[in-house]
C-alpha cells in the first residue's frame, strides 16, 4: 500500500522517481480501509530532506499511512522557505485534538545546548505529553531520542571529546525482540552529534532497556513502555549523501571535524559514499508500523487508552 502524502508536497516527486507508490487524497478516500495515521514533529533544519528520507523508509510497507506534519509555534525554521510551511505543517493548535498511531520526533541541531536553553524547550515538553495520552507508539531520532530520555526519565547527556561522524556497527541485544526481525546480528547506522547518553543512566531507570549498542557510537537503541517508546541515537534514515553535505558544510565553516567513518571508500573524500545501512533502516522502519503500531492499535482510534 502507498503513502498518502499531499501532491504538492517535493518529496511526491523524488519518491515516484524512485519507484515508490504514493497516493493523492481523494483517491485515497475511496480505499475502504483505515489508514495508519502518522505525525512527524521535523526538527531537522533542511525540512524537505528530511521529509523525503522519512518518508521513504515510511513507504517500505504494505500498509498504507497517512503523515501529517507538526511545526512548533515559538521557533520558524531559517533555511525552509515559509509558503513550505504554510502549505504542508500544521500547529500543534490543529492537531492536538487528534489520536496517532505513531509519531516520529526527529533529531534537531541544538544538542549542544542544554535542553532548558532550547527557545522551543517548553513548546516541545507540552508535545511529548501530549503523545503519551494521544500517540501509540513514539520513535524519537538522534537529539530527539536525547531530549525524550531526559524528558520522560531524567536521563542527562553527556558532551563527546570531538563530533561523533560516520556510519559503525551496531549489536542486536535481544534478537526476539519484534523490532529486528530480519536483522543481522550486526546492522550499520549513521551517527552524528556531540553528545551521548550513557548505558549505567538507562539501567538505572526500571522499564528503560538498551535493545541495541556499538562499541565505538554507544547507546544506539532504547526501548521504554514496552516498546510503546523506542529512542534511537542514530540516524538510520539518513540518505547516503546526507553525512557528506555535513561534513562539507562544517568545513566551511572551518571547524575542525574528521572525515566520517567507515563512510567514504579508502576516506577519500573524493569517492562516492558508501551505503550500508538502507537495510537494516528499511526493517527498522516497516518493523515499527507492523508489530509495534498495525498490529496493537484499534481500529478506532478514539479507544486508544494510553
Amino acid at each position: 500500500m502507498p503513502l498518502t502524502i499531499p501532491d504538492q508536497l517535493p518529496a511526491v516527486e523524488l519518491l515516484r522517481q524512485e519507484n515508490i507508490f504514493v497516493m493523492n487524497q481523494s483517491r485515497a478516500l475511496h480505499q475502504d480501509i483505515r489508514p495508519l495515521r502518522i505525525i512527524i514533529l521535523n526538527l531537522m533544519p533542511v525540512k524537505v530532506n528530511t521529509e523525503t528520507d522519512l518518508l521513504r523508509l515510511l513507504s517500505n510497507s504494505p500498509l498504507q499511512i497517512e503523515v501529517d506534519f507538526l511545526k512548533l509555534r515559538c521557533h520558524t525554521p531559517k533555511t525552509t522557505p515559509a509558503e513550505h510551511m504554510q502549505m504542508f505543517y500544521k500547529d500543534f493548535s490543529a492537531l492536538s485534538g487528534n489520536n496517532y498511531d505513531g509519531m516520529i520526533i526527529t533529531g534537531a541541531p541544538v544538542e549542544q545546548l542544554p535542553f532548558e536553553e532550547v527557545t522551543y524547550w517548553e513548546e516541545l515538553q507540552k508535545i511529548m505529553d501530549w503523545a503519551d495520552r494521544h500517540v501509540y507508539s513514539t520513535m524519537f531520532i538522534c537529539w530527539g531520542s536525547q531530549a525524550g530520555l531526559y524528558h520522560h526519565y531524567g536521563i542527562p547527556k553527556y558532551t563527546l571529546p570531538e563530533k561523533l561522524s560516520g556510519v559503525y556497527s551496531h549489536l542486536v541485544l535481544d534478537e526476539r525482540l519484534p523490532i529486528f526481525r530480519g536483522f543481522d546480528d550486526r546492522f550499520m547506522v549513521p551517527h552524528s552529534r556531540y553528545t551521548a547518553v550513557r548505558k549505567e543512566d538507562i539501567e538505572k531507570v526500571p522499564g528503560l532497556s538498551v535493545i541495541a549498542e556499538s562499541e565505538v557510537a554507544g547507546v544506539h537503541m532504547v526501548a521504554g513502555r514496552g516498546g510503546r517508546q523506542l529512542f534511537i541515537t542514530g540516524h538510520p534514515e539518513y540518505a547516503r549523501f546526507t553525512l557528506d553535505a555535513e561534513y562539507r558544510r562544517d568545513k566551511a565553516r572551518k571547524l575542525h571535524i574528521r572525515v566520517p567513518e567507515n563512510y567514504y571508500p579508502g576516506d577519500d573524500t573524493r569517492q562516492p559514499p558508501l551505503m550500508t545501512w538502507r537495510s537494516a533502516a528499511n526493517l527498522l522502519f516497516s518493523n515499527w508500523l507492523n508489530y509495534y503500531v498495525y498490529q496493537e492499535t484499534p481500529y478506532d482510534l478514539a479507544a486508544i487508552h494510553l
